[in-house]
């Protein structure tokens, strides 16, 4: 006993009480951690808002080629320039301005008599859009699968002589290279840059104060190439314009482009910055700051602040060039004050911690020595029923070997005998049973208490109860429940441990797509049951696999189920108890990805089950 305390106190209490001293050592670095492990989290909510920006100004260039392609149906390119500003402009209301031009050098639309806003434009792109004059530009164009470009040029050349100068001209273009421009200061300075990985090591924001996106000096043949689609961005008079320009493949010498309406864009791009998480939404507001670091859009209109001081920042892109989401906390002090709180928590962990660890060894000493008594007990167990078994059989072989020798005559002492040799088949009985009894409950052999239970609320109160492990991990979890019971004849604590394995199994092959969906249903065909459907957008299961998982300690394809964590004998179990309920558990793919996982279970036919 003394060489078990010994160890327990070299290899457990000794070194947990020096983890304990380093932990609070670590304390005093706390607030950094709290500081990047929230810099990290805000910079990826700027990150994502600006990612969305980004997808859904390459909608709206998919959008703008759609409109353009159906303007052309059953037309000639000719026979839509003269008209199509007036026509973009009412089919797409992003357009301010739609224009057309040709490889020939030619704006084809819009006429600068038009209105002012054609006048400024064509004032501003004539030489530009002609391929005569190279701009400063921001741009990112689509290549097409083949050269239908090239091509379509060729062929325009052969059947017009005249254009060959042009053909000409356009392909030495493609040659040339862009001039780029070196990198500007941002118009933010972000309180928070990268943080280091030690403390005191100096920041290197050398490279976070300058954009990265820079200009491009390029005609805009050049930046056509061979593309079919792309957009650009140039600054006019310090203002900002965004040109998107398709061609169709079979009119490769016609390109229809148009300028954005800015004020239009913004009311577009507005909602992403509402689709925030309702745990951040009082703590943070996010700002679209144009390229002066002025905000256009933001999440809390009210909100007033330095606006060239955001607490994290991100630049949207080439298309919106010197934009960025930029990251305000509404209440600045707030972070400090949670650093505090934090390490004031660890400390009281620590010290609970190194308490736990007191008592724990004294319990475990304690344990120890209950063990060892309980050992003793269970050998003085096996001498005792050695003892009792060999007691009556002693007397049942003396009184029987009486019996079959004849020794005893008397009528009277050979019923004697015989109750006693009963007497003592009984007591060996009740003892072997009893030994049989208590080894069922050392093997945890599986017994069911079978009686009526409403599975509504089953599933209820186990849902409620798994509901705050899955949104702690991030998962959107939803649950569809009726209103009326739906009555089983059942084990209510092994049907729980079903649907905990069918959410578990969900929540492990969840991969990034974080949702799980709970559905009870009433059936009638072929038999009345009720099923719980378990849905997520996971993983999946690989085709030929789908019986496969129910079989004990089977694991599907190493790609799902690397790093995941498992033994392999959840599905297994939950298909064994719901067969014994005389049910099913199966397994189906979900309609557009995912698992579609279901228990079904017969309702009990003499209870009152509504339909749901």
């Amino acid at each position: 006993m003394k060489k078990v305390a010994l160890v327990l106190l070299l290899a457990v209490v000794a070194p947990s009480l020096a983890l304990a001293w380093l932990a609070v050592r670590s304390l005093r670095d706390q607030e950094y951690l709290l500081q990047r492990q929230q810099s990290l989290l805000y910079q990826g909510v700027a990150d994502n808002v600006s990612t969305e920006a980004q997808s859904l100004l390459n909608s709206y260039e998919r959008e703008f080629a759609g409109v353009v392609g159906l303007m052309l149906v059953g037309h000639a390119p000719q026979e839509v320039t003269a008209s199509f500003d007036d026509q973009l402009r009412v089919r797409w209301p992003l357009a301010q301005v739609g224009f057309v031009v040709n490889l020939s050098g030619a704006i084809l639309c819009p006429s600068p008599q038009a209105r002012p806003d054609t006048k400024t434009f064509c004032a501003n792109y004539d030489q530009f859009l002609s391929c005569r004059q190279s701009a400063e530009v921001y741009w990112t164009a689509n290549a097409p699968g083949n050269d239908f470009a090239d091509n379509g040029v060729q062929k325009f050349a052969q059947n017009n002589p005249s254009a060959q100068t042009s053909s000409s001209e356009f392909d030495n273009s493609l040659n040339r290279n862009f001039k780029s421009k070196p990198p500007m200061s941002r118009s933010v300075s972000p309180q928070q840059q990268t943080l280091p990985a030690i403390k005191g090591q100096q920041q290197g924001d050398s490279t976070q104060s300058f954009s990265k996106i820079a200009a491009s000096e390029a005609e805009f043949c050049q930046l056509m190439g061979t593309a079919t689609d792309g957009m650009l961005a140039r600054f006019v008079d310090n203002k900002l314009n965004v040109l998107f320009w398709y061609r169709r493949p079979e009119y490769p010498l016609y390109v229809f482009g148009a300028q954005l309406s800015l004020p239009r864009l913004v009311e577009k791009l507005r909602p992403s910055l509402d689709k925030l998480d309702p745990s951040l939404r009082e703590e943070v507001c996010i700002g679209l700051l144009d390229d002066t670091a002025r905000p256009v859009a933001l999440s809390h209109p009210a909100f007033r602040t330095a606006w060239k001081r955001p607490f994290v920042a991100t630049e949207i892109g080439e298309t919106l060039p010197h934009w960025e989401v930029g990251l305000y906390l509404l209440d600045p002090t707030k972070l400090t004050r949670s650093a505090r709180t934090l390490k004031l928590t660890l400390g009281l962990v620590i010290g609970l911690l190194v308490l736990a660890i007191g008592i724990g060894s004294w319990l475990l000493v304690a344990d120890l020595n209950r063990q060892l008594t309980l050992a003793r007990q269970k050998t003085d167990f096996v001498s005792n029923v050695s003892h009792e078994l060999k007691t009556p059989l002693t007397s049942i072989r003396m009184f029987s070997e009486l019996l079959a020798e004849g020794r005893v005559v008397d009528p009277v002492k050979q019923r004697s005998y015989l109750s006693i040799i009963t007497a003592e088949t009984a007591r060996l009985s009740r003892l072997i049973n009893n030994v049989l009894d208590f080894a069922r409950i050392e093997r945890g052999e599986k017994k069911y208490h079978f009686q009526t239970c409403d599975l509504n609320n089953l599933l209820r109160d186990t849902t409620e109860t798994y509901r705050p492990h899955l949104e702690a991990n991030g998962f959107q979890f939803d649950c569809q429940l009726p209103d009326s019971p739906l009555i089983v004849n059942g084990d209510r604590d092994a049907l729980a441990q079903v649907i905990v394995n069918l959410l578990s199994n969900a929540e492990k092959y969840s991969d990034s797509h974080k949702q799980i969906s709970v559905r009870l249903e009433q059936q009638t065909a072929p038999l009345p049951h009720v099923q719980v459907i378990v849905l997520d957008r996971g993983l999946g299961v690989p085709d030929g696999s789908e019986e496969k998982i129910f079989e004990q300690f089977y694991r599907a394809h190493d790609s799902l189920s690397s790093g995941i964590q498992g033994s392999g004998l959840g599905l297994t179990l939950a298909r064994q108890i719901a067969r014994a309920h005389g049910g099913e558990v199966v397994y189906e793919p979900r309609e557009g990805g995912g698992s579609c996982f279901t228990l079904r279970l017969p309702l009990c036919p003499a209870c009152d089950n509504k339909s749901a």
